[in-house]
């Protein structure tokens, strides 16, 4: 696959170019993310003071931080807050993976959803499911999914030559793959283990618990911290394979790093929500057209954009559709399926130019 990867060449200004992080720049990012915090805040405001029993916001926002009466107290952080907390750790975790992959592979398409590795988080959770194991161990069985995903497309797809097009259409059929084998394993359930393998086809984090949370959320985090450090690594990438050697970087090892760090941030955020659609993959989109080119500074906003887009989508889902306990997925992938759409149109139509 990293033949793949060395061979990508930057299709106009879909691909992402280096940048230093000072001046204008820097400022735009610093107003964006506070724009960020402040919707950030007040959704999980709104996240925590609604439900089947209505709380009064500043009630609410008391009994997240153990203040206030003692049944709001055990509402808000028993029941709510939970939820609340899986969708910002899985969108922070899912953004990050997706912008990784995007630059590392200079594709707009390349993201977790889109090239198999969030499949095979929610194929290897299921599996543990079935085998009886504890939830703490989700967060592992998804790990060990997605880096299965990750070697089937390397078999399949990561031949030297293969163009990173192919490679996620490759990255589409093991996803779709792994896919219809957890709607098996999940029809073959008993009724009292269906519901619960349930968010493992479509993606939700309804009824996530404080144990949940805390295994995927801590592995998560480290992995966020490591994609940080990283950052110079994959900077220095962005100057092409020649000049990376001349300042004396291994690529093979810093492609495979950041490939690595992608891979585990995306199956622990399945782990928590299962085969999220969108956040991945628009999310970077989002990040470049609001921040200007990557930096450290645009790769810190993706993980508060994705928290941001997990949340509201599942705040969607539970307060105004039509139909009530629709899980999250089907929100994001009702947005992302025209998105995805967009981008293969305009990666063909780059494609064509640059042919003529």
């Amino acid at each position: 696959m990293n033949d793949v990867v060395r061979s990508a060449k930057p299709l106009g200004s879909s691909s992402p170019a280096p940048a230093t992080g000072r001046g204008p720049g820097r400022g735009r990012t610093a107003l964006v993310a506070v724009a960020g915090l402040v919707v950030l805040c007040a959704l999980v405001t709104v996240s925590v003071a609604n439900g089947e029993m209505p709380l009064p916001p500043v009630e609410a926002v008391k009994g997240l931080f153990g203040a206030g009466n003692a049944g709001t107290v055990l509402i808000v952080q028993e029941f709510r807050a939970p939820r609340m907390a899986a969708a910002i750790v899985a969108g922070a975790g899912l953004a990050v993976g997706g912008a990784l992959l995007q630059r590392l592979f200079r594709n707009p398409l390349a993201s977790p959803d889109v090239m198999g590795v969030t499949g095979g988080a929610s194929f290897g959770a299921v599996a543990m499911l079935a085998a009886g194991a504890s939830q703490a161990l989700m967060p592992l069985a998804a790990l060990g999914g997605g880096l299965l995903a990750a070697v089937l497309l390397g078999v399949f797809g990561g031949r030297s030559g293969t163009s990173v097009t192919r490679l996620v259409l490759v990255g589409l059929a093991v996803q779709a793959g792994l896919s219809a084998a957890v709607s098996f394993m999940v029809v073959s359930f008993p009724t009292e283990l269906a519901g619960s393998a349930l968010q493992w086809t479509t993606g939700s984090v309804y009824g996530r618990t404080w144990t949940e949370v805390w295994s995927a959320g801590g592995a998560v985090a480290v992995g966020l911290a490591l994609a940080f450090v990283l950052h110079r690594r994959l900077a220095v990438l962005d100057l092409g394979d020649d000049s990376a050697g001349t300042l004396g970087l291994n690529t093979h090892t810093a492609r495979l790093q950041i490939l690595v760090i992608a891979i585990v941030l995306a199956s622990l955020a399945a782990a928590l929500t299962g085969p999220v659609a969108f956040v991945a993959l628009a999310v970077p989109h989002m990040v470049r057209f609001l921040a200007g080119p990557p930096t450290a500074g645009t790769l810190a906003l993706s993980a508060l954009a994705g928290a941001v887009l997990l949340l509201a989508s599942d705040l969607v889902a539970q307060y105004l559709l039509p139909v009530s306990g629709l899980p999250v997925g089907v929100v994001t992938a009702t947005l992302g399926a025209p998105w995805l759409l967009v981008l293969m149109i305009r990666q063909s139509s780059s494609v064509n130019r640059s042919v003529r």
